[in-house]
């Protein structure tokens, strides 16, 4: 198999993200930002973050448009776009019980109108999925062969199941009109730009920890996850935009740890005198969740850089200045 070529430059392209004010899409474009590449960011400030749109404005070939893209889009009629990533979606488990219509639309009728301009534009699509999509998985680690094992009608299933709709709708326009798609499965992501109070293990322990709180742990703390640094994350997506494979490629670090063991390793990084408290396991929470890379790494050379605890105080810096 080919292994995907990365261009050293991306001077001359142009790069749509939907969702730019977000923690990983921000950091998505500021990646295509110092390639060269003339970035056009769209969000609607639902979960995304204005400073985040500040930090890209200090660029000269970033441009920002304020939009609900379930709406409508931008006129973008005489404008070249080479590339459009769709990663508008907020991704919080906090999020599914405040703005759960919300995020069934921006995943349907919102990626339906990206899908549209990129039919328009003749340009590469990259559907930013996740690994939700395996639901509370039966086999471990995930392959992407692996068809998941959702509930579609429980707490979480505004964005399982609206990010396996995207998915098909993706493959539909691919397959009838032959646009030009990739599909990334991302898994747990952390680092500089999260939301403090996202809701997820990491923000969540990280902030407990450096205030002295208790660490709250769900269930026993024996069920997994497998974190990775954002920066390593969009390498991942930066090498499935420019491989040649339409079909969903899992992104994340396979380095897996429990949840306890997770909160302990935090208390232990940050030196903090927190202790861990347990409460109730949340609804149809994963119990198990490892990306399988193998396809990932057939086509690439593709490994996570960041360290764990390099990544925690990283990541841990930045919340000193949110808090």
């Amino acid at each position: 198999m080919n292994k995907v070529v990365l261009p050293i430059s991306m001077e001359g392209k142009t790069v749509l993200v939907a969702g730019a004010a977000g923690f990983v899409p921000s950091t998505l474009c500021e990646f295509y930002l110092n390639l060269g590449a003339h970035v056009i960011g769209i969000d609607n400030f639902i979960t995304g973050s204005r400073s985040n749109i500040d930090l890209l404005s200090s660029y000269k070939n970033f441009e920002f448009h304020q939009h609900n893209i379930y709406e409508r889009l931008p006129n973008f009629k005489d404008q070249k776009i080479d590339y459009i990533l769709s990663m508008a979606s907020p991704a919080s488990p906090i999020d599914f019980a405040i703005i759960p219509v919300e995020i069934m639309r921006v995943n349907s009728e919102g990626t339906l109108k990206l899908l549209e301009l990129a039919k328009e534009k003749n340009a590469r699509f990259l559907e930013a999925s996740t690994s939700e999509v395996y639901g509370d998985p039966e086999i471990h680690p995930q392959k992407e062969d692996y068809v998941g094992h959702v509930n579609c009608i429980g707490p979480r299933s505004c964005y399982d199941e609206s990010k396996r709709f995207a998915e098909a709708l993706t493959m539909s326009f691919h397959h009838k009109y032959n646009v030009d798609t990739r599909i990334v499965r991302i898994f747990n992501t952390y680092g500089p730009r999260m939301r403090p109070n996202d809701g997820r293990v990491i923000p969540n322990f990280i902030t407990q920890a450096m205030k002295g709180e208790d660490l709250t742990v769900y269930g026993d703390g024996s069920q997994t996850r497998s974190f990775c640094f954002s920066t390593d994350l969009v390498q991942a997506i930066h090498t499935v935009l420019m491989s040649n494979d339409p079909t969903p490629f899992n992104c994340g670090n396979p380095d897996e740890y429990t949840v306890k063991q997770t909160a302990e390793l935090i208390i232990k990084i940050l030196g903090s005198t927190s202790k861990i408290v347990y409460l109730p396991l949340p609804k149809d929470d994963p119990k198990r969740r490892r990306p399988d890379l193998g396809k990932l790494q057939r086509v690439s050379d593709y490994a996570p850089q960041v360290g764990f605890e390099e990544g925690i105080r990283q990541t841990a810096e930045y919340f000193k200045s949110s808090l």
